[in-house]
């Protein structure tokens, strides 16, 4: 377990977020509503970070991500450029979900969500490259074990929830099922998390 001091932003809303649209690993940007989420963000981390020169600054490398931590480094009084993307910071890979809503899927499948909730953590969606909650963990911890000092990291949805597994000793689908807001940061310290 980290025992580095990392703060974290969810990407900012999109219009896929507004229509209930599963993204997963799909390019889509941030809308306008988004934007100010990021720049509120950046405004929190501003008096967070006093010396921005000893962070890393990193975000998954899908446009929602990188526009946030854009907005968030402009914000901050940085180079909006000045940062660098990780492939294991993508969000949860939902395979042939991707692109539709619940309901969409439920139509092609009668049920499947409904057994998804049962047991979202172990959920794997249909695809050859889908993922679960868990793979997704894999991931979050490998990345976690790389950290090598103060970060400032923008990702996604699902890898935030895997953090309240992996850190906050949530149960799987407990830590899967959990609402994660797109206009706070998330404060990892000392091993422990907090919504800032």
């Amino acid at each position: 377990m980290s025992r580095q001091l990392v703060y974290f932003s969810r990407h900012g809303q999109t219009d896929w977020n507004v229509e209930g649209r599963i993204q997963g690993q799909m390019d889509i940007d941030i809308n306008q509503h988004g934007r100010g989420q990021a720049d509120r963000n950046g405004d929190c981390l501003r008096t967070l970070v006093k010396s921005a020169d000893q962070f890393d600054f990193v975000a998954s490398p899908l446009r929602r991500t990188r526009e946030t931590m854009q907005r968030i480094r402009a914000r901050m009084k940085l180079d909006a450029d000045g940062y660098r993307t990780d492939p294991l910071l993508m969000e949860v890979n939902f395979g042939d979900w991707q692109g539709f809503t619940l309901a969409e899927i439920d139509d092609r499948q009668s049920g499947i969500t409904a057994r998804r909730s049962v047991g979202k953590w172990d959920f794997r969606p249909s695809g050859k490259t889908a993922e679960s909650y868990e793979m997704l963990s894999h991931r979050m911890r490998n990345w976690l074990d790389r950290l090598s000092g103060p970060t400032v990291c923008v990702t996604h949805g699902g890898n935030m929830r895997t953090l309240f597994h992996i850190i906050g000793g949530l149960g799987g689908n407990e830590a899967a099922k959990l609402e994660i807001p797109q206009d706070r940061v998330l404060r990892l310290e000392r091993g422990k998390l907090d919504w800032l």
